[in-house]
């Protein structure tokens, strides 16, 4: 039993939940409870930890039979873990590959964020993203980092099953989208067509901005067409993954 913090592994476990950089050297990611670490895929998680008292709980103990598992004590785990009521059970989770191409499926219908800065946004669209049946999502580098814990419990085991693609440059990105003939809508507050018109049936993306300052001009420049979703009230905009889930399930809508 791991009974004391100075131990390396839970250094290792430390960092990785603070520090991105170390997630993208390492190639993996802190998961924590039940839920996120018995979907992970199996042969995917690189180490399993769990507590004394996870362990007391015949039930527990019978979920995680068959898995490799090292046992900390419940004081050192209370440190190691990212949340407030830990549920005794973490996993480190090898980071999937993915390829632009593997995002695009028979008839592309993507979500392209644009600096997104909250992470439990992030993780709302993945999981509503899944929902939506989306084939995958496309981020720019200053997109809140994908495996950050808080997004990770936003999207809700999603992460797992949405493909997606993190552009070095999001513009060269985008187009090489419009190449392959997918039809680009930018969510603006200048948009003059309402979101419920356009035609979904057909390779859809949508570009989604930051939070507080929306699409950058350049990248606004590059929709195809700009969108918005009326609202009543003195209201000037939603909250960036409520605007997503409304614009991806209206194309789930058209397409059934």
């Amino acid at each position: 039993m791991i009974t004391s913090t100075a131990n390396q592994q839970m250094k290792r476990v430390i960092q990785l939940n603070k520090k991105a950089k170390t997630r993208y050297e390492q190639r993996v990611f802190v998961v924590e409870g039940m839920k996120l670490c018995m979907e992970a895929p199996k042969e995917e998680i690189a180490a399993m930890y769990v507590s004394e008292s996870f362990l007391e709980e015949e039930d527990k103990r019978k979920k995680i039979q068959g898995y490799s598992y090292e046992v900390v004590s419940d004081h050192v785990f209370q440190t190691i873990s990212d949340t407030k009521t830990p549920q005794g059970i973490l996993s480190l989770v090898k980071m999937p590959e993915y390829h632009l191409e593997d995002l695009m499926g028979k008839n592309p219908h993507l979500l392209i964020l644009e600096s997104i800065q909250d992470p439990g946004n992030l993780g709302t669209m993945i999981r509503t993203g899944e929902g939506a049946g989306i084939t995958g999502i496309i981020m720019n580098q200053t997109t809140v980092d994908v495996y950050h814990p808080k997004t990770i419990r936003a999207a809700m085991g999603a992460l797992y099953r949405v493909p997606f693609y993190i552009a070095k440059d999001l513009q060269e990105t985008i187009e090489y989208l419009k190449e392959k003939g997918i039809f680009l809508y930018g969510a603006h507050l200048e948009g003059n067509l309402s979101y419920d018109q356009p035609d979904y049936t057909r390779a859809t993306g949508f570009l989604i901005g930051n939070e507080g300052n929306g699409l950058s001009a350049q990248t606004a420049e590059l929709a195809d067409t700009w969108i918005q979703i009326p609202m009543e009230g003195q209201v000037e905009s939603l909250n960036a993954a409520v605007a997503a889930a409304l614009l991806m399930y209206e194309v789930r809508r058209q397409r059934k």
